[in-house]
């Protein structure tokens, strides 16, 4: 019949715009563009056939699919080994390489998520934009780097003629070099881009505290012990491995809509085998004084190796287990471990339950801008980030634990330094040297010569 469409199709009318062009046009999605099920909207003019089946795919193209597959997962494959390895190798070269790496690892995570919010033909009028983003980069890892490198090198720093000033107004530099960013910030607005400028002055600072600044706190853990950050990215790397193998060994149930692969199964075996191996792991890593002790030595590595008192916590200690009432009178257990075993159930069940919620942040914001990936800084495995999601949350969560339940608080050279330097005067702090000179003396740890030669070379 005429007049009728057929059974299982729609057939629809685009709308047309004054300027002769369909409404339908895709363009970039910005913050504006997509909608909170983090799907492009879809016009009501776009057509859709419904009810149509695909056409088989050829035998041609199963095969080009099948080479496809076959080259990315060779490529995946060989930068695994390549980041094990160079991880390996920074490990025990020393805390510099690592340092330099975390280094690298956050400037790359924050240029994948600042570009992807960036719209570039806005970007193109508003060229402040992008540098911008770098300045307040730049200005925020001088005031963290500035920060970790005087609380642990006082000794070096409050010595130099150069990095004293430096260091006695490092804050207040800090703070000036931030405000000159805002300032410039606030003189390049312009009325028809204030909603994109504002929005990703918003991004920037989410992206400086999501990534820089926790990123700062793992750089602290490796000045606090190699054993610090080394057993959390071991952990997180363990729990990812154990919720794919029981995921696809007996997962049924899904966990979250944001990882649909996600189950509940693999969820709670991951945890598991990660307490096992942490508890075990935890103890033969907190047997070498290279990870268990604080850094002193910068040009330290695996060979030569450091030395300290270690932390009461990495020594073993039995405890005596209580009475259980369905035993026998007087029938008492005991079990010798590490007490850094106890606190690596702790970290585990971070990395286990809590970690992963950085992952399903990361799939969030990856859906709200349909991508795939943050980048392609790594072949075979996407960007940086895509592999840093977890760690982040997980070193900021050591930082914390470690400075409230584990370290040790005693007086440091650096601090004493600082007080004297900062606190005395001029005359207070010679009279401090000839103190010491004389107790040292006394002693025995210096002989009579050195006392008297800084008694002739200090002068009132």
């Amino acid at each position: 019949m005429t007049g009728r469409s057929r059974r299982g199709v729609k057939f629809t009318h685009k709308h047309s715009h004054p300027n002769g062009q369909s409404a339908a046009d895709g363009r970039r999605s910005s913050f504006s563009d997509v909608s909170e099920e983090g799907s492009p909207t879809k016009s009501r003019g776009s057509g859709t056939l419904d009810n149509i089946a695909e056409k088989p795919r050829t035998a041609e193209q199963q095969r080009s699919d099948y080479e496809k597959k076959k080259a990315n997962f060779m490529t995946r494959t060989f930068w695994t080994f390549v980041m094990i390895g160079g991880f390996f190798a920074a490990l025990f070269m020393g805390h510099v390489y690592i340092i330099l790496i975390i280094t690298a690892v956050q400037i790359i995570s924050f240029k994948e998520v600042i570009a992807i919010a960036n719209v570039p033909s806005r970007a193109r009028d508003l060229r402040s934009t992008k540098s911008l983003n770098w300045y307040f980069l730049a200005t925020t890892m001088y005031f963290l780097y500035g920060e970790s490198v005087i609380y642990y090198f006082k000794h070096i720093v409050l010595v130099d003629k150069v990095l004293l000033p430096l260091a006695t107004h490092h804050r207040f530099i800090s703070f000036i070099l931030y405000v000159f960013g805002f300032v410039f910030f606030v003189g390049s607005l312009k009325a028809s881009h204030l909603k994109f400028q504002f929005a990703q002055f918003g991004w920037t600072h989410m992206a400086l505290f999501l990534i820089v600044v926790q990123s700062h706190f793992i750089m602290n853990n490796i000045f606090e012990g190699m054993f610090w950050f080394f057993l959390p990215v071991s952990l997180v790397i363990t729990n990812d491995i154990f919720a794919y193998i029981c995921g696809i060994t007996f997962g049924r149930t899904q966990l979250i809509k944001l990882s649909p692969k996600k189950t509940v199964e693999g969820f709670v075996g991951a945890w598991v085998m990660t307490v096992i191996f942490g508890v075990f792991f935890s103890a033969a890593l907190g047997k070498s004084k290279y990870f268990v002790c604080p850094v002193t030595d910068l040009g330290a590595n695996i060979f030569t190796g450091l030395q300290c008192e270690p932390n009461p916590v990495f020594l073993p200690r039995t405890f005596q287990l209580p009475e259980l009432f369905f035993l026998p009178p007087n029938t008492t257990f005991s079990v010798t471990l590490a007490p850094i075993q106890i606190h690596t159930f702790v970290f585990a069940t971070f990395a286990s339950l809590i970690a992963p919620f950085g992952g399903f942040f990361a799939s969030g914001l990856k859906r709200t801008f349909k991508i795939k990936d943050f980048g392609h800084s790594i072949p075979g495995h996407g960007g940086m980030t895509d592999r840093m999601d977890c760690q982040f949350i997980m070193g900021f969560f050591t930082y914390i634990y470690y400075h409230t339940f584990i370290a040790v608080h005693k007086v440091s050279l650096g601090q004493v330094m600082e007080i004297a330097i900062t606190g005395l005067t001029d005359h207070e702090q010679v009279e401090l040297i000839r103190g010491m000179g004389r107790y040292l003396g006394n002693q025995g740890l210096v002989s009579n010569e050195v006392r008297n030669c800084l008694s002739l070379i200090i002068r009132d």
